[in-house]
This record gives structure tokens, C-alpha cells and sequence, in this order.
């Protein structure tokens, strides 16, 4: 039993050691290709619209999405969860911001359908939104130049299912599973520390939810977040007061008349 607990000891102590070394090699060539490039823009002789700009944004981009997904790593590991209502509107809008610019520097088109106002979720709002960011993340990176990468929240009265379809050409047989261990990588492009699903994974858990992938052959591959679906609160269908308005004040009418 005490040669087993140490054995486990050294292999967790290894697995924490590679983690920390790709994180380090990943923020260091993210940084390298920031920094080269600001000192090419410093010398005038570039453009900051051009490629060199370019380079530097998804540079900045990427270092901030590996520390969101590092931080998230450290809530899930450490058991931090504060659980509250979160509007699914509001949150893909904040998630669309930043999906939108990387996706305009990989040069893929990236379309959201909208959202009824009225689904809402429970969970930590910060784990809930670095999944889905990761898996948009993934469906860049495996998406070919110039493709589509769709995003769809479907709500039926007890699930909400948040879709990412990309066009990665589709997955080799009987590796569905496989993604989702960490460091994993599925491609030739070894970019990132290959944590991005699983972490995906332990955010769904911690949520009461799933995570899964469907491959489209020859196509690409629909991973879905799947949560519970939860009532929103009995003030969200009611007009908000308007500050303007003291108690007992009469809102004033339009110049319409019916």
C-alpha cells in the first residue's frame, strides 16, 4: 500500500511537472512572436493593419485565452464554484466578443444564432464561459482558412445545449474519447497544452452537465455543452423601474396614440 501511494505521489508530481512546462513553452512562444512583432511595428516599417499586426493580436489573443484557461484549471483543481443564475443571452454576447477577434485573425467566419432572452443556466459563471471559449478555441484551430465555425444554443423546457460545429474535415474512427484527455492533441498543429477539452469536461461535471462531440465525416465535428436548464427569476418578466422615477411618480406617456 505505501509503494502504491508513493508511486501515485511520483506520477501525479510528474504530470503536474509537464503541465507547468508546457505552459511555460506555450506563454514563451506566444510573448516571442508579441514581442518581435511590436519591435518590427516600433520600426515604422511595417504597418499595424498589416500582417505584422496581425501577428501581434492573435499573439496577445492567445496569451490571454491560455491564462482565462489556466485560471480556470486552477478553480476546477482548488474546488471553486460559486454558483448563481446566469442569462445565456448575456453570456454568449460577452463569449462573442472575444470569439469574433480570433476568429477574424485565423480568417474564419464565425456565426452565433441568437439566444432567447429568457433561458438561463446555473453555475459558475467563469468556468461555464472558459468551456465554451475553449471549445470555440478548439473549433478555430481545426478549422480550415476561410471556413465557418457556427455557435448554437438550443433550449428545450429542462436542458441547455450549447453547440460549437467546425469544419475540421471530420475524426479518424473510434477516437471521440480520446479528445477529451488531457493533452490530447488531434492534429499536426501542436499548438496549445492540449488541456482545452478536458478542462471543457471537469467544467461540465462540476455544473451538473456533459460535454460530447458528434463527428460529421468528411465535414467536421458538433461538440455540444450540455446544462440544466434553470427557471429564471419571477422579476425577469417584469419591466425594469426606471431610476428616473420617483415612488409615486407618473412615467410620462408617448405622443403616440393607439
Amino acid at each position: 500500500m505505501t509503494a502504491y501511494s508513493r508511486f501515485r505521489e511520483r506520477k501525479i508530481a510528474a504530470q503536474e511537472t509537464e503541465r507547468l512546462g508546457f505552459l511555460a513553452h506555450e506563454l514563451r512562444n506566444l510573448l516571442n512572436a508579441a514581442m518581435l512583432s511590436f519591435e518590427l511595428i516600433k520600426t515604422g516599417r511595417v504597418a499595424v493593419g498589416g500582417s505584422t499586426g496581425q501577428v501581434l493580436d492573435r499573439s496577445l489573443l492567445g496569451l490571454r485565452a491560455l491564462v482565462d484557461r489556466s485560471l480556470s484549471e486552477v478553480r476546477l483543481d482548488a474546488g471553486i464554484d460559486r454558483l448563481e443564475l446566469i442569462a445565456v443571452a448575456a453570456l454568449i454576447d460577452e463569449i462573442e466578443i472575444g470569439a469574433s477577434l480570433q476568429a477574424k485573425g485565423r480568417s474564419i467566419t464565425l456565426v452565433v444564432n441568437s439566444v432567447d432572452r429568457t433561458v438561463t443556466i446555473e453555475g459558475d459563471r467563469q468556468i461555464i464561459a472558459a468551456a465554451i471559449s475553449n471549445l470555440l478555441q478548439n473549433a478555430f484551430k481545426f478549422t480550415h482558412k476561410l471556413g465557418t465555425v457556427a455557435l448554437t444554443v438550443r433550449a428545450t423546457p429542462d436542458r441547455v445545449l450549447f453547440e460549437i460545429e467546425d469544419e475540421c474535415g471530420g475524426l479518424p474512427p473510434g477516437k471521440s474519447e480520446d479528445l477529451f484527455e488531457s493533452f490530447a492533441q488531434r492534429a499536426h498543429d501542436r499548438s496549445g497544452l492540449g488541456l482545452g477539452l478536458s478542462i471543457c469536461r471537469r467544467a461540465a461535471q462540476v455544473c451538473a452537465g456533459e460535454v460530447y462531440v458528434r463527428d460529421l465525416p468528411g465535414k467536421g465535428c458538433i461538440f455540444t455543452l450540455d446544462l440544466p436548464r434553470k427557471p429564471p427569476p419571477p422579476l425577469s418578466v417584469v419591466d425594469p423601474p426606471d431610476p428616473q422615477l420617483t415612488p409615486g411618480a407618473v412615467r410620462p406617456r408617448s405622443g403616440r396614440r393607439a
